[in-house]
């Protein structure tokens, strides 16, 4: 498919974008390369943070209590844990788990979530049956430790979590519209697009695009939303129904899904 083209910067980024005839989604060797090397780091972290949590505890077992060095802990720990879940669900992205594998893809997508509880719920425990402290201290370290807990929580729970499934289905999508797996995106764009001359992102704001794959715009800045204006654009060019190519795409994937339970 022709393009126009841009007269913003376009900022190559990933590897092929050949059409594949996608039924299927393989990360790159590059990309589960640097899923590892995220998950390795996000463990380590979390190590660091329970070991936090345990040197907190032990504190607090260990009378006179010191209020700011508990704070300090639970701050620590927190800043360890969150920053272990973010590269966690970054990784994911990279090498997303597959939707045939229930336990393993819930599991693999919302570990941030179990790691929270973790790194904070045991600390809270003792946090509020501990005797050596009084009534205003429990408060205060409490609070603070149950606040830990729940942004820690909220910021484990991947909400829209990456499947093989999803990026085939989307690769797919794209390749039925334009013959190749190649999209546009932004900075601070919510959804990619076919044409790097798409009114959306030619804007005074904007001053440079990125072009690669689905998988790229994914990973790098989990956009999972392709641009209607673009999507109505190449359709009528190949004189394509936009929802017959959808539920074409759906059904094929639906199709892959169902064979390889089998």
């Amino acid at each position: 498919m022709a393009d126009k083209g841009t007269s913003k910067k376009v900022t190559r980024v990933g590897g092929d974008s050949s059409s594949s005839g996608t039924r299927s989604f393989t990360p790159t060797a590059e990309a589960k390369g640097s899923a590892t090397k995220f998950r390795i780091i996000a463990l380590v972290l979390w190590l660091i943070a329970i070991g936090l949590e345990v040197f907190a505890i032990y504190l607090l077992k260990k009378p006179p209590i010191v209020m700011w060095q508990i704070i300090t802990l639970i701050v620590a720990d927190l800043v360890f844990a969150v920053a272990g879940i973010l590269l966690w669900k970054k990784a994911n992205r990279f090498d997303p788990a597959s939707e045939k594998e229930p336990v393993r893809f819930f599991i693999q997508n919302q570990l941030g979530v179990i790691i929270a509880f973790i790194a904070f719920l045991p600390l809270v425990i003792l946090i509020f049956t501990n005797k050596d402290l009084q009534g205003k201290q429990k408060g205060i370290l409490g609070g603070i430790a149950i606040a830990a807990l729940l942004i820690a929580g909220i910021t484990g729970i991947d909400f829209n979590p990456p499947s093989q499934e999803q990026y085939a289905e989307q690769t797919a999508q794209v390749e039925k519209l334009t013959g190749k797996n190649f999209v546009y995106w932004t900075k601070s764009g919510k959804s990619y697009h076919l044409y790097s001359n798409c009114s959306y992102i030619n804007t005074r704001r904007t001053d440079e695009i990125f072009e690669g794959t689905v998988a790229d715009a994914r990973k790098l800045k989990n956009i999972t939303d392709l641009c209607n204006r673009c999507e109505n654009q190449a359709a009528k060019e190949k004189g394509l129904d936009v929802t017959k190519i959808i539920d074409t795409v759906k059904d094929k994937a639906l199709d892959v899904k169902n064979t390889s339970a089998k």
